[in-house]
């Protein structure tokens, strides 16, 4: 056991359930944003854990960050602090995706880049796991679906262009936006992801499917392939 987590415990131990009364106080007086990480996760958690601060503070640990607790996979999730408390984080996590989600639906997606790109990082920037997902869009460039096409390794996730042009046809799109994520945190499109972005394009060129861009979540980054002379 490392000396960060056993500092950890023996911090938790000393706190009480009349700590996150305190903690609750205190945030709706001054706001969430003076609370620390550790404390906004012992608040979420508090509705299901007498003590809140034990699993936080395993969570933190395990995952090194708010932004990746929330980002982690319900297997994950259970393996570190069981059910319960993993339905607590992944309510949470849903909540603050459909928030965002509400700003890009019923409005043209490529007009709205800051909301996009805050609800990328929402949905992809904790995930430990590359992700390649395509906002399919309507001929008003409104957002029909958000469709997950492919999961993989930290470094590496399954594309078929086909597909996901099949997907494209069934949802009568007529353009979309291509979006993957790198776990590890680097920004700089690698040579597979340009390939296969051009893939993407000529097979959609084939069928009158537009792709407007791809971008690239990288921690807090969303890179733009088109803005980069990428495609």
């Amino acid at each position: 056991m490392s000396l960060r987590l056993d500092l950890r415990d023996a911090a938790a131990s000393s706190r009480s359930s009349d700590d996150v009364a305190e903690l609750a106080r205190r945030a709706l007086t001054h706001g969430l944003e003076n609370l620390g990480e550790d404390e906004v996760l012992a608040l979420i958690l508090s509705r299901s854990a007498p003590d809140p601060w034990t699993p936080a503070d395993r969570l933190l640990a395990r995952f090194g960050c708010l932004g990746r607790v929330l980002g982690a996979t319900l297997p994950e999730l259970r393996q570190a602090v069981g059910e319960p408390l993993t339905l607590e984080v992944r309510l949470f996590a849903d909540t603050m995706r459909r928030v965002l989600e509400f700003r890009i639906w019923q409005r043209p997606l490529l007009g709205s880049v800051s909301a996009v790109h805050d609800y990328l990082r929402t949905t992809l920037a904790g995930r430990s796991r590359e992700q390649f997902r395509v906002l399919f869009l309507d001929k008003a460039n409104q957002l029909i679906a958000d469709e997950l096409m492919g999961e993989g390794t930290v470094d590496h996730a399954p594309v078929y262009p086909r597909e996901v042009m099949r997907r494209g046809l069934e949802l009568a799109a007529s353009g979309c936006c291509l979006v993957h994520n790198h776990p590890t945190g680097c920004a700089t499109p690698s040579s597979a992801d340009i390939e296969m972005t051009r893939q993407v394009v000529a097979a959609g060129r084939a069928i009158g499917v537009t792709v407007h861009d791809h971008l690239l979540v990288a921690g807090a980054l969303v890179v733009s392939f088109k803005a980069q002379g990428l495609m």
